[in-house]
């Protein structure tokens, strides 16, 4: 099987390209082979790479500066999966596209479902449900695994982040009103990887009995703040030598972003485990697995 694989600087790209490679030839061209922010450009470069499956975790992330980005933003997150949806459709090509839950308002306190009504709060979160829906309309074979809060031991996240700071300041101050499962992208990369098939022949029943989405997250549930809170106990446990002592809890709005971030990012996982029979590590597990990679690439 030959699987195209978009984003593989990038946490979850980065994440499933080992998973796939004993088992497939997969192709991961550069920013320059396949430059998403050219939608026009997508049809013609698929047509030279002729995947058998396309996975893409790539996206335009910078949820703040997409507020001020909103053209270039909806360039690589709606209209370019739309070409690829397109192309898919046309060649019967199955598509598995990485979606957030930015595509929700936020409200209230229940997990969202796969099917809950969409009402996204900022221009990221609005050009992510316009490729979803995209997507959804093309008619090719198609999964939309969508997750929250993702972070690894590499890259630019949160995790990284309270590491960094966690050195350089006594007293932190994290949200603790905005609440999802801290997900890391290896617990992505391993739910993706057991649900992709590996025959061709066996694609088709895959995608076409699952309904086009499934959230993909951790088990369990906390805040910013407890995230934060246990990203530094954890760092302790291992002999890091940090700065901070305290990490105060505040609400939201005492810290100013120009996106609007929803309160609540519970996803459901009982499609996961019905359909897919699948199930996630806990995010204290995850987060656990995450700093024994960090500390032991710091060391």
């Amino acid at each position: 099987m030959r699987i195209l694989l978009t984003g593989t600087a990038g946490q979850v790209g980065g994440a499933l390209l080992p998973l796939l490679q004993p088992w497939a030839t997969v192709a991961t061209p550069l920013r320059q082979e396949l430059d998403l922010s050219r939608p026009d450009e997508i049809a013609a470069r698929l047509d030279t790479l002729k995947p058998d499956l396309i996975v893409n975790p790539a996206a335009y992330t910078a949820v703040d500066r997409a507020e001020e980005e909103r053209e270039l933003a909806f360039r690589v997150n709606a209209e370019t999966p739309a070409e690829m949806a397109e192309w898919a459709a046309r060649h019967h090509v199955p598509l598995i596209h990485f979606s957030t839950d930015y595509v929700f308002n936020g409200s209230g306190t229940e997990p969202w479902r796969e099917d809950s009504a969409t009402g996204p709060l900022s221009a990221y979160g609005a050009s992510k449900l316009a490729g979803d829906t995209a997507i959804a309309d093309s008619g090719a074979p198609h999964l939309i695994v969508r997750t929250s809060w993702v972070y690894a031991a590499s890259g630019a996240n949160f995790l990284k982040t309270i590491a960094r700071l966690a050195k350089e300041r006594k007293e932190l101050r994290i949200v603790a009103d905005q609440i999802g499962a801290p997900t890391s992208a290896k617990t992505i990369a391993d739910v993706v990887a057991n649900i992709i098939p590996r025959d061709r022949s066996g694609m088709d029943s895959v995608f076409e009995r699952r309904k086009g989405v499934v959230n993909v997250v951790c088990a369990g549930e906390t805040s910013w703040h407890g995230f934060a809170a246990a990203i530094v106990a954890g760092l302790k446990a291992r002999g890091a030598d940090l700065l901070v002592e305290t990490i105060n809890p505040i609400r939201a709005d005492e810290f100013p972003v120009k996106a609007t971030r929803p309160a609540n990012s519970r996803l459901s996982l009982e499609r996961l485990r019905r359909d897919f029979g699948l199930e996630t590590p806990t995010w204290q597990r995850a987060l656990e697995r995450e700093l024994d990679i960090m500390m032991a690439s710091a060391g």
